[in-house]
């Protein structure tokens, strides 16, 4: 990939770096969406300049792979946005674009990216999926395109050098792992194992869950392996069964629906189990009571009532809400970006985000952010996620993880929230 050096302090905010200019003039000449002439004094990029006046937001989100389950709530949170920046007056034209990710065992994602760069979006929200993302990130930086993803929790993300171009609404695993190991040793467990999905999302959650738990004094009895796609789990769980751990994190995606009943079959409770949120679901087709007392973890805040009833004016046939107000945030914050730099290109997209998240008059409505910055106000917007406050790697800082439980009609609830900091 081509090198990109990560300037200093705090890069996320400055004003275009040194050739910006030229850069958002070639990518407003490039994009699918029109331009006009920037007026005297305005806010855009380039006074006289051109302003790019159409936003165009593509999404690389699972309809199909073993994270499909997830995509429904997402592409949802999306639409919801671009209709709410609709009937608060936008001023730019908001034109948004869908495209599948598939999973890390196809090409999907990465010929999605590519119709995306040469449709001419200015921001891809997506993927969900860690291991995915990695795949097509590069494509994105190298086309100066603004990538949000509402659920790549890897951290590996956070020093990545994607010269500012790549954002995330959901926090990384240092969080999550850390509540995770938490809750494990707090509901009583002295010794824990795992069942990892062999990729960066899988690692990186199982490394600082077992730096949890061993901190609070637990024993990680074992970590088994499993590829994407896997659909045998014998050997696996007879071999973490062996050490006799008191819980098991399984930290995987749809292959869950064959580890569960493995783990059942050798002899392993319910009430032990513990979910992430890459499996945390209320899809699965078992026997009643075969998921109760397990517990799990999702970042962000639960959805309340009336998101989720305006989630489900996007789509009635919504089951789960996870990650929707994760995508929802995305999108209205590189809106707000291109509103505060006015101008809808990727480059002003990228030097106002961190801006529009932080250190200015709290908002939580769009037509509210978008009056303030009209007046000229510096903003601070959170959204139905929760606080919003970006750091200079693209990561926001704090964050909500939910725990929820199963019944036993396998289906979860919301128990409560914990509230972290990655600056701790």
């Amino acid at each position: 990939m081509q090198s990109f050096l990560r300037t200093t302090g705090h890069p996320r905010r400055a004003a275009a770096l040194g050739a910006a200019t030229a850069g958002v003039l070639l990518l407003a000449a490039c994009a699918g969406g029109g331009t006009t002439p920037a007026p005297s004094g305005s806010a855009g990029p380039d006074e006289g300049g051109e302003v790019d006046t159409s936003f165009v937001v593509g999404t690389i989100l699972p309809q199909t792979g073993n994270l499909a389950f997830l995509g429904p709530p997402e592409f949802a949170g999306v639409d919801l946005a671009a209709a709410d920046l609709e009937a608060a007056g936008f001023e730019f034209e908001v034109d948004v674009q869908h495209r599948d990710s598939g999973d890390t065992t196809t090409d999907i994602a990465t010929a999605s990216a590519g119709e995306l760069v040469s449709a001419g979006a200015d921001v891809v929200i997506g993927a969900a999926s860690s291991g995915v993302s990695f795949t097509f990130i590069d494509q994105l930086i190298d086309a100066q395109v603004v990538q949000i993803s509402p659920a790549n929790t890897s951290p590996d993300f956070s020093d990545y050098e994607d010269d500012g171009f790549y954002w995330r609404t959901a926090p990384s695993d240092v969080l999550q792992g850390r509540v995770l190991g938490n809750l494990m040793t707090g509901d009583g467990a002295a010794s824990v194992g795992f069942i990892t999905i062999n990729d960066p999302y899988g690692t990186g959650l199982q490394e600082n869950a077992a730096m949890a738990v061993e901190a609070a004094g637990g024993t990680v009895t074992g970590n088994v392996l499993y590829n994407p796609g896997d659909t045998n789990f014998t050997s696996q769980v007879s071999e973490l069964m062996q050490g006799d751990p008191d819980a098991i994190a399984i930290i995987a995606f749809a292959e869950t629906a064959q580890i569960v009943p493995e783990l059942a079959t050798q002899g392993f409770p319910s009430s032990g189990m513990y979910f992430v949120d890459g499996n945390l679901s209320n899809d699965y087709n078992f026997p009643e009571g075969t998921l109760e007392g397990a517990k799990g973890t999702l970042p962000g805040n639960p959805a309340d009532e009336g998101f989720k009833d305006r989630l489900l004016e996007q789509d009635p046939e919504l089951g789960d809400f996870s990650y929707g107000p994760e995508s929802y945030d995305a999108v209205i914050l590189a809106a707000l970006a291109a509103a505060q730099g006015g101008s809808a290109d990727p480059i002003t997209i990228r030097d106002n985000m961190q801006a529009v998240s932080t250190e200015g008059t709290k908002c939580t409505d769009v037509a509210e952010c978008l009056e303030l910055i009209e007046a000229g106000e510096d903003i601070d917007y959170d959204g139905p996620s929760g606080p919003i406050e970006f750091d200079e790697n693209g990561d926001p800082t704090e964050a909500f993880i939910g725990i929820y439980q199963y019944g036993a009609d396998n289906k979860y609830t919301f128990l409560n929230a914990e509230e972290g900091s990655l600056n701790e």
